[in-house]
């Protein structure tokens, strides 16, 4: 009781579909980039950063 139900129109929902498969087509294409790193790790043994 006291639940909102949301209207969503069905050009809606497929305007949603489209962008998630493109994404999807984009993200398999073009990898997202490695995650941040600390400062830390980006530096080799002899203390210069890669």
């Amino acid at each position: 009781m006291g639940e909102v139900v949301r209207f969503i129109s069905k050009s809606d929902r497929e305007r949603d579909r489209l962008i998630r498969e493109a994404r999807a087509i984009y993200d398999s294409i073009f990898p997202p980039a490695d995650p941040v790193r600390s400062p830390q790790e980006t530096k080799d043994s002899s203390g210069i950063q890669a």
